[in-house]
This record gives C-alpha cells, structure tokens and sequence, in this order.
C-alpha cells in the first residue's frame, strides 16, 4: 500500500486513477493539485481527492507515489515544478498519449531525479473529460502500456507494473518511439480523420440535413470528434512527424479507392474492400484471442 498519491492533474484520468488505487485499498490519502483551483476543489466536493493542495509541489511533498495527468503540452512545466520534492523513493508516472515527448521533457524537467519516472500510457478514456466524470472502473480490463527508458531504475518499474495490475489493467511494455510510431498509426490518425470528416460536413450548406439523417455506423465512426480539443491539439503536435507519415499513407490508400471508383473498375475496388474486411476480420479474432489470456 502507498502512503500518499500525489496527483497532479485532477480530470477525468488522474481522478479515474485515485478513485481505482482507492477503491483497491492500495493508497491511504490522496493530495491533489489542478491549474483551475475549481477543479481541485471539485475533486475534493466529489471525494477524488482527500486533500486540496495549492500547488503542484505541495500536492508532492510526503509522497510515495505521484501522478501527473496534465495535457503532454504541459507536462515538462509539471516536472519541473515537482523537481525539488521528487526522492528516489518515490514512484512518479504519467498517462500521456505520446511518450518521446513526455520522456524528453522529463529529462529536462526531472533531471537527476528522472530515474523515479515510469512513463505510461494507459489505453481509456472517455469523450466527456473532467473530474465530474471520473470513473473507479475507467482501466478495469484495459491495457497499459509502459515505456520506461535507460534511466528508470528497475525498483520502480516493478512497482509501475503492480500497481496498474492491481487495478485491472494487462501490462505492455515497449519503447517511446515504438509506442508513437504505433499509436499515430491506430490512434492519433483516426482522431485526425474523424475530425477533418466532421469539419468537410460542417463545412457543407446541407450539413445539419445530412447529419440528421446519420445512422448507427456514422456515429460509432464519428464518436471520437468529440475528444477534448486542447487535449488532442498537444498529442497531434506532439507526435506530428509519424502521424504526417500515416496521414501520407492514408492518403495514397484513399487515392487508390477513388482511382478505382472513377474508372469504373468494379474489380479492383472489391479487391480492396475485401482486403480491409479480412484485416479487420482477423484484427477482431486476435483481439478477441488476447482478452481470453487476461480472463
């Protein structure tokens, strides 16, 4: 059990990740600091947080565990205004959607305190951000993926590890730059294109007439447009380069589908159809397959 979370970032993530360690019985008291003190003192109204702590190093000092859920913009200002009370005892993560970024601004930031850091991307999340909308059971049954570097001592790590299995998450372990390369490609670029989608409807005179008439399947697509803007803004910029090669990619693969539409080629657009059916078919077996192991 942990004496205390720090947590530095009381929103959907940071609070969903209290909420768990408290319901696990795994942290005795948690100190929270947000940037909007209506935001920490709202963490505090809902039970979130059990102390209201008016600055990020406050929010550090006694303890042994600390979270830093903030934008990945802003993480490297939150380790650097945690710095002076990091120990090499204490275990310090994040849960940021890219980690070349954020484990660059922990060098910077954390400095010769960087080893206590386990970067980590847990794969949750809702459309509907803030603390009002934190969830015990937000990573039950998700997957976590760690990125630790050089410089992560291996005592915490072992702790990063148990500490998301305790509340339900399946552990992965992989490199920062995998990680990004692997993610612009099945996260950042649906976000980018389920935005882009909603803008070209928009920007249409019949848009509204035309979403009325979305069913089901436009929905489920379009669902992840409605992700927090200053969010994403950070992760599109942050992970910009392998997501500008998988956006380039998309585009080559889109062109081929109206090459084929526009010359009639009725062969070779069923040829790509079925390609895509049988990727996705087989991605769901496999998917499917890795659940039953973490039953």
């Amino acid at each position: 059990m942990f004496e205390q979370l720090g947590l530095i970032g009381c929103g959907l993530m940071g609070g969903s990740f209290a909420l768990a360690l408290k319901r696990a019985g795994l942290v005795k008291r948690v100190v929270g600091y947000s940037k909007s003190p209506s935001t920490t003192e709202r963490a505090f109204q809902l039970g979130v947080i059990d102390v209201e702590a008016p600055s990020a190093l406050l929010a550090v000092s006694g303890a042994d565990i600390v979270l830093v859920a903030v934008p990945v913009g802003a993480s490297e200002a939150a380790f650097k205004a945690i710095r002076h009370m990091v120990s090499p005892r204490m275990l310090v993560m994040d849960v940021g959607s890219t980690k070349c970024d954020v484990v660059a601004a922990a060098l910077r930031g954390l400095r010769e305190h960087v080893g206590s850091f386990v970067p980590a991307h847990p794969i949750a999340g809702k459309e509907q951000s803030g603390v009002e909308n934190a969830d015990a059971n937000l990573y039950t049954g998700k997957q976590v993926i760690l990125t630790p570097t050089a410089d992560t001592q291996s005592i915490h790590l072992k702790q990063a590890q148990d500490v998301w299995t305790a509340i339900g998450c399946s552990v992965v372990q992989m490199s920062p730059e995998s990680h990004d390369a692997a993610f612009a490609a099945v996260s950042h670029l649906p976000h980018l294109i389920a935005f882009a989608l909603m803008n070209a409807i928009a920007d249409q005179p019949d848009s509204l007439e035309y979403l009325a008439l979305a069913g089901p399947g436009f929905r489920d697509f379009s669902r992840i447009a409605g992700s927090d803007p200053k969010v994403w803004r950070d992760i599109l910029l942050a992970n910009r380069d392998k997501l500008l090669a998988q956006s380039r990619l998309f585009r080559d693969h889109l062109q081929m589908f109206e090459a084929a539409m526009q010359g009639g080629d009725s062969v070779a657009l069923q040829s790509l159809i079925t390609q895509a059916s049988l990727t996705r078919a087989n991605w769901h077996m496999n998917l499917q397959s890795s659940d039953d192991r973490y039953v």
